[in-house]
């Protein structure tokens, strides 16, 4: 049965990313930190088209969220190219000739454009009304794979309101960024509600499984 899922990296104060984000850190001030654990180890590597890395403790964890996702719904933000319309000569976003998707992604933005085909399997589809209908579309498109939400913080905080995400985790890096785009702003009881799956402990990263309580 298809599942809605997000998985992501935070600072130990909430944060997926730092203060101040612009074109040279858009992550924000010490943002790239979040993703020290992940960037270092093989199975990461290899899905951006990179050699060499670790296998770790937190290798199987890295394998497991990426295993059976076909789709992908993300933000304009996460998408890139910055506010307003997409003129005349419209930028590809931030994941160059051969994104690491490699199946349809859905980006959600007020303005609408054709999709964006790329290398190695990855379409780009701009959907215009709102998060609910991306995650519809993205259902479409699966068949019996999952789809993840896969950020930023505003379309996250959006299908958790809507009742869309049925698990997610979180990787909490020991590292505080005081400050930057809280993951869970305006969310309370009224709006979602969660169990626990499961936590798992490495050196670098605390793993953190949850599922939506219906």
């Amino acid at each position: 049965m298809t599942q809605v899922k997000f998985d992501i990296s935070t600072s130990l104060d909430g944060y997926i990313a730092g203060p101040d984000p612009d074109l040279e850190q858009p992550l924000g001030a010490g943002g790239e930190q979040l993703h020290d654990w992940v960037v270092k180890l093989s199975i990461w590597r290899e899905q951006h088209g990179l050699a060499g890395g670790e296998v770790s403790a937190d290798t199987e964890i890295m394998a497991e969220a990426t295993d059976g996702i076909a789709a992908y719904v993300m933000g304009r933000g996460m998408f890139g190219g910055g506010d307003g319309s997409w003129g005349d000569e419209p930028w590809s976003g931030w994941w160059g000739e051969e994104p690491p998707f490699h199946a349809p992604v859905f980006v959600v933005t007020h303005h609408a454009r054709a999709p964006l085909p790329r290398e190695g399997g990855t379409t780009f589809h701009f959907v215009t009304e709102g998060v609910e209908a991306a995650v519809a579309r993205a259902q479409q498109a699966v068949g019996e794979g999952d789809v993840l939400v896969a950020g930023g913080a505003s379309v996250i905080q959006q299908a958790l309101r809507a009742g869309l995400v049925d698990e997610f985790q979180l990787h909490v890096t020991p590292v505080l960024l005081g400050g930057g785009t809280p993951l869970f702003a305006g969310l309370g009881p009224d709006d979602v509600q969660v169990e626990t799956v499961r936590v798992v402990e490495s050196p670098s990263v605390t793993h953190l499984k949850y599922r939506v309580v219906r």
